[in-house]
């Protein structure tokens, strides 16, 4: 889980890629589902809250940044997180084995 800090320096690494990418807030709004006030509020960094908005807003600047997702956002997803901490028995082969299911899945996203 990142810190609040670490939270507020993606929000706002977020808004610098929309600004260098000439992203507006009403497009980054109908790609997360959200409107533009509501990206606006989250992109100031005033509240750095954990929220499925915040989240969704950050995956999708590094995406367009980075062209995938970040060891940053992965470390970031809670849900993902725990999921691994409860599967994984800390070996090597398992790592490998979850890792080669996890990849497997990637078929299901075309």
């Amino acid at each position: 889980m990142l810190t609040k800090a670490e939270r507020k320096a993606r929000i706002l690494r977020a808004a610098d890629i929309f600004r260098r990418h000439a992203v507006t807030q009403d497009e980054v709004g109908a790609v997360v589902g959200a409107s533009q006030p509501q990206v606006s509020r989250v992109l100031q960094g005033a509240q750095v809250r954990a929220t499925k908005l915040s989240e969704d807003i950050c995956l999708y600047a590094e995406r367009l940044e980075d062209g995938g997702v970040t060891s940053e956002a992965v470390r970031a997803n809670d849900d993902l997180i725990e999921a691994l901490r409860v599967t994984w028995d800390g070996s090597t082969a398992d790592a490998r084995a979850l890792a080669s299911v996890i990849r497997s899945l990637a078929v299901l996203k075309r």
